[in-house]
């Protein structure tokens, strides 16, 4: 951590380490660096009031922060995405206000998020983790938009569907097979009707027709009965 001090009316940034006295089994241990332990903060219904303290987004080894149903306002500290190990944040049914950070996107631990019931607003930072989120998470704040609410941000358009494209090749296989197939049923047609007229026209036609078909059905008849 760093604090400032003020020398011969100067401020000057000094570091310090942060220390922790804890008596344990009648024996005091001073534990260095005390802020990498502190891994879960629940305050949950505590009526709190005033802003997040900003000294919060020093404790990097936080993996759960919970400070929902309190009076808490003010905007949600900027640098929010120090906290890497960060998996649970809840900050819901607050007076919170001001936009999301951008900085939250970049937390790829976080697996539960609630920042509904506030007074944020603006469009809901794009990232790969925001947008896996339920609607839920985001609910209860009018002003906000984007993905996963259902609300568009001022300016933005719905996508259109586009209607896919066929280049100049598909475009000729297509006319040509149309027009194979009409050649195909034309002659099959002409020859049809050529057959029938030939056979209703011509007796002798007629004739040598039934007798090749009387023949084909005597020999099925005999293969069949041997």
């Amino acid at each position: 951590m760093d604090h400032w001090y003020s020398i011969n009316n100067k401020s000057v940034d000094l570091p310090y380490d942060f220390f922790l006295s804890l008596m344990w089994k009648g024996v005091d241990q001073l534990y260095e660096k005390a802020d990498i332990f502190l891994k879960t903060i629940d305050l949950s219904s505590n009526n709190l009031t005033g802003e997040i303290p900003t000294e919060i987004e020093y404790l990097f080894g936080l993996i759960s922060l919970n400070l929902s149903r309190n009076n808490l306002n003010g905007k949600i500290i900027s640098k929010i995405g120090n906290f890497k190990s960060l998996e649970f944040l809840d900050l819901s049914r607050n007076h919170l206000s001001g936009k999301i950070p951008s900085s939250l996107a970049h937390i790829d631990r976080l697996t539960w998020l609630d920042l509904s019931n506030n007074q944020l607003y603006g469009k809901i930072p794009i990232g790969t983790q925001l947008q896996t989120f339920s609607a839920s998470s985001f609910e209860g704040n009018s002003n906000l938009c984007g993905e996963p609410l259902d609300i568009k941000c001022p300016g933005e358009e719905p996508l259109k569907h586009q209607v896919p494209t066929t280049d100049a090749g598909d475009d000729d296989n297509s006319i040509f097979l149309e027009a194979l197939y009409m050649s195909m049923g034309i002659g099959f047609f002409t020859s049809f009707v050529g057959f029938i007229g030939s056979m209703v026209l011509l007796s002798s036609w007629r004739d040598t027709y039934s007798k090749f078909l009387n023949a084909l059905i005597l020999r099925i008849f005999n293969w069949w009965k041997h």
